[in-house]
């Protein structure tokens, strides 16, 4: 088993594409210091920060919150320079003197107006899932936030992505949003090329100082081995999530390991179709075997996943509570009755390599439990809105478990309350609801540690997600970079000091 260390913050690659993707004279790039990256996720929705997009904005420094996550996952200072809570329920904010990328100035209203158009949001960013949050500016540099019930997390909380400040001109009549010139950070979008390619200059007004790189140019590529090979082959300076299976043959100095707190689990649809049946769950789960596809198809870069939050999460295993009460697994000859004439939708995407070669093991593995399986694998911008809609019986899945906040509590929230708007399970159970709205209403931090481990146990016990494996990503940045951040949170990426040398 490969081993890496288990700190929370290391340096992340992002990148190369498909042959012709950096093609002579892009926009000046592979020139000029400008820094050549390649995602691997298409945007969804335009990189409206409401939509899984809003992670680019902070991986390429281009929008910020009231606040960020420093390496332990602590609130620090953004745009708001500091902060104080007045009550159980509300917190005052001072902002710093700085301005959008369009040339206004960032005022209180600013960000109230930023925030009641996040808060308005249909669906509403995960963020917001669990929380009520009201906003008022009390002068040009003074924002007062209250929140229906006690939210302690709610620093961290305005760390999201999803969260950033955009100036009014981000905002049309209609609900979208662009980040397109409208954000505070060090880079500016500058053109936005579809799914398929970004531009990106320095924002020399921002109030963080000048960046080093003179800008970004960005490709969207699927295809990991494309990625990989883009490193390889001098077409980018940062390639993104490159497959296990491509790591092995990048020159050590351009391989970086990445303890990550992505969970690849078996998400199991309780909403509709053959899992609303608890003994066919119950029969799924052990049927899979995720320690399976750690060497096969990780290559050992993953641990069997010991529940939802694995070793990048150093809190979650000394206090992990036994899961008890689960159903009793339907044999093989009760799954082929109770699902005759029915077949299994198991979906993955393939923007992550591995996945689809997870699915084909799985597959063996649930028809070796009785089911009879049918794939479908597509990029994950195509079926998105097909998976919270509860159009597939199970989904192979990857997530960030700690993306959202950096705390445990909203993933939970988002993904397995009946009112959570990333709730792909389609779960909707009394236990769980209350699990979790304990653990939201907690402030000691270590005593809120303990109620998300319970919260786990009793989503556990219902059979609506199977943890497979806890990953360990790999990045791929050339030798010629420098200050490229590798977080396993993956919410950060270049910012100010990455350059080329």
């Amino acid at each position: 088993m490969r081993t890496t260390s288990r700190g929370l913050i290391a340096a992340l690659a992002l990148t190369p594409l498909l042959a012709g993707c950096f093609a002579p004279g892009d926009s000046g790039a592979g020139s000029g210091g400008r820094l050549r990256v390649a995602l691997a996720v298409p945007p969804v929705q335009a990189l409206s920060p409401y939509s899984n997009d809003a992670t680019v904005l902070s991986k390429l420094s281009v929008a910020e919150g009231l606040t960020a996550l420093d390496k332990n996952g602590t609130a620090e200072p953004a745009l708001a320079k500091s902060w104080k809570q007045d009550g159980a329920t509300t917190w005052t904010f001072e902002l710093r003197k700085a301005e959008f990328q369009d040339g206004t100035e960032l005022t209180a209203q600013a960000v109230v107006d930023a925030l009641d158009h996040a808060g308005a949001a249909k669906p509403k960013p995960r963020v917001l899932s669990d929380v009520s949050l009201t906003a008022k500016a009390e002068d040009a540099d003074t924002v007062t936030l209250t929140t229906k019930s006690p939210d302690p997390v709610l620093p961290l909380r305005l760390a999201s992505p999803a969260l950033a400040i955009l100036s009014a001109k981000a905002y049309a009549k209609d609900g979208a949003v662009s980040p397109v010139g409208t954000g505070t950070g060090p880079f500016e979008i500058t053109r936005l090329n579809g799914k398929t390619k970004a531009t990106l200059d320095r924002f020399d007004g921002y109030w963080g100082g000048k960046a080093k790189a003179p800008g970004i140019d960005v490709s969207w590529v699927a295809d990991g081995t494309a990625r990989a090979n883009a490193l390889r082959g001098g077409e980018a300076d940062i390639a993104e999530w490159i497959p296990t299976a491509q790591a092995k043959l990048l020159d050590k100095k351009t391989r970086h390991e990445v303890p990550s707190v992505r969970t690849d689990s078996l998400i199991l649809n309780t909403g509709s179709g053959l899992f609303t049946d608890a003994g066919l769950r119950a029969a799924a789960r052990e049927a899979v075997d995720g320690s399976a596809l750690v060497d096969s198809v990780f290559g050992g870069y993953a641990d069997p996943a010991q529940g939802l939050f694995g070793p990048a999460v150093p809190w979650a295993a000394d206090k992990r509570v036994e899961v008890t009460g689960r159903t009793k697994a339907a044999t093989a000859a009760e799954v082929k009755t109770g699902t005759k004439g029915r077949t299994l939708r198991l979906a993955t995407y393939t923007n992550r390599s591995e996945l689809p070669e997870a699915a084909t093991v799985l597959q063996q593995q649930l028809e070796k439990a009785g089911f009879t399986v049918k794939q479908d694998v597509r990029e994950y911008t195509q079926m998105e809105g097909d998976l919270l809609a509860g159009k597939y019986d199970a989904l192979v899945f990857s997530r960030v478990t700690l993306l959202d906040t950096g705390d445990a509590v909203d993933y939970l929230a988002s993904d397995f309350t009946s009112e959570g708007v990333y709730n792909i399970a389609g779960l909707k159970n009394t236990a769980v609801d209350k699990a979790i709205r304990a653990a939201a209403a907690e402030r000691d931090t270590r005593s809120r540690q303990e109620k998300i481990m319970r919260a786990e146990a009793e989503i556990l016990r219902t059979d609506a997600v199977v943890p497979l494996v806890h990953e360990q990503a790999v990045q791929g940045i050339a030798a010629d970079v420098e200050g490229v951040i590798l977080d396993p949170r993956e919410r950060s990426l270049i910012d100010v000091d990455t350059r080329l040398k």
